[in-house]
């Protein structure tokens, strides 16, 4: 199929590994030009390599910085100030128990993962509208359907989001431009392995052990992969998914067993 999105542009944010890597990735096969962003330069560079050798008659442009301060939206967005396509990701909170949480860890809980993806938003959606095409993707976290005990910073500031996209994606789609939620469960990212690793310390079990039995725990029996992840959300960037707003796509290998 094609997505009919060659020769436009999207900003990755986190882009650099893991569920933004593989949207970064999808995107850029299906001829986006691409901007990435991620805190570390070194690992940054070598993933606009690799998009660049899979995807070699594109543009890849990787901007160093971290996306959930001021200075480092302003870096992205002078690298990328009009795009097409906004992928909005962060690096979760740590793990752990509420009681031990100050003032202060939540809010940097809003600030990467509710008040990042507004202020990204706030800045392109006018432009997406005026222009009369836009895809954004917020990657947040199955934890929003079904939430996961010790991470409840994640699961405050991403249903905070969450609230929030609801209301606006019915505005913008009048104009051509969707805003949707995919919702990762378990994928086998760097995320996933350092809340394993919490795990297997809390049970006397190696990270292999956890990981095998979270693998086991799920229906389909395994961890997901990035790259299935970033097809799902290549599609929600197409010209086919127009008609797909304010939604939340959960991708879990069918572990959240409600209906609704």
């Amino acid at each position: 199929m094609d997505l009919g999105i060659r020769g436009k542009s999207a900003l990755v944010c986190a882009g650099s590994k893991g569920l933004g890597k593989g949207c970064a990735l999808a995107l850029a096969r299906e001829g986006v030009n691409i901007t990435i962003t991620a805190r570390t330069e070194a690992g940054l560079q070598v993933t606009a390599d690799e998009i660049r050798e899979a995807a070699p008659d594109i543009i890849v442009t990787a901007v160093a910085g971290d996306i959930t301060t001021p200075e480092g939206r302003q870096a992205a967005l002078a690298a990328c100030p009009k795009p097409d396509i906004l992928i909005n990701n962060a690096g979760g909170p740590p793990p752990g128990d509420f009681r031990d949480w100050a003032r202060e860890d939540w809010i940097k809980a809003l600030d990467a993962n509710m008040l990042t993806p507004i202020e990204l938003i706030k800045a392109t959606v006018d432009g997406m509208m005026e222009r009369g095409y836009g895809r954004i993707v917020n990657i947040t976290s199955s934890a929003v359907k079904a939430p996961i005990d010790i991470l409840g910073l994640s699961n405050g500031a991403r249903s905070g989001l969450t609230g929030f996209i609801a209301g606006l994606s019915r505005k913008t789609i009048a104009r051509g431009v969707t805003i949707n939620n995919l919702l990762p469960g378990p994928f086998d990212t760097d995320r996933l392995r350092s809340n394993a690793s919490v795990q297997a310390a809390q049970n006397g079990r190696t990270l292999d052990q956890q990981l095998k039995i979270m693998a086991e725990a799920n229906p389909a029996r395994r961890l997901g992969a990035p790259e299935e992840f970033g097809a799902a959300c290549a599609f929600l960037c197409s010209t086919h998914a127009g008609f797909i707003t304010g939604q939340n796509w959960l991708l879990d290998g069918g572990a959240y067993s409600g209906t609704f």
